[in-house]
């Protein structure tokens, strides 16, 4: 079974809460968040209630200040555990809202759309297999936006605010 632990100080310190469970707003259990452990299962925390605002994808492991899960404040207000996924990855990405335009499809890792893809914006895009990340930047930087399964006809249907993607990876529970 997955948890997480988020801790109010950095370095693990001050006051903390332990979660085994998607919790839609954490504001209850701790004031701010400075450092997470993950000891099982992979986590989605976000910047607001109910899902909402940055995402941070967190695989097991320790992030000992918010920068290490490339936090953009000491604000998590909720999180959602996803189940291991070991199954084959496919997803189609398009250059158009609503799944028009130029599409590529893809079943791996991509680093850099713009090299691969040759257009620095993805407008919508359907994921049919697997979960994906997707990156601000090139080479896995910026912010992050957690897809599972589904059509995505515009960017803000992923949480996104402009239709820039720089890189994207396969999310396995091997990271």
């Amino acid at each position: 079974m997955g948890k997480i632990i988020f801790y109010e100080g950095r370095n693990f310190q001050g006051r903390h809460w332990e979660c085994s469970s998607d919790c839609m707003d954490t504001f209850r259990h701790f004031n701010c968040c400075n450092s997470i452990r993950v000891s099982g299962g992979h986590w989605v925390a976000y910047e607001k209630p109910y899902y909402m605002g940055y995402q941070y994808i967190l695989s097991p492991g320790d992030y000992p200040d918010y920068h290490c899960w490339m936090g953009f404040n000491n604000c998590v207000r909720s999180c959602q555990m996803f189940p291991p996924y070991r199954g084959s990855y496919k997803m189609r990405i398009y250059n158009r809202p609503d799944m028009m335009g130029h599409t590529m499809e893809f079943m791996d890792d991509c680093p850099n759309v713009h090299e691969r893809f040759r257009f620095r914006d993805i407008y919508s895009c359907n994921i049919m297999e697997g979960y994906w990340i997707f990156y601000e930047h090139p080479n896995y930087r910026g912010r992050q936006y957690f897809l599972r399964p589904g059509e995505y006809r515009a960017c803000g249907d992923w949480g996104c605010h402009n239709p820039m993607v720089g890189s994207f990876r396969r999310m396995r529970t091997m990271m």
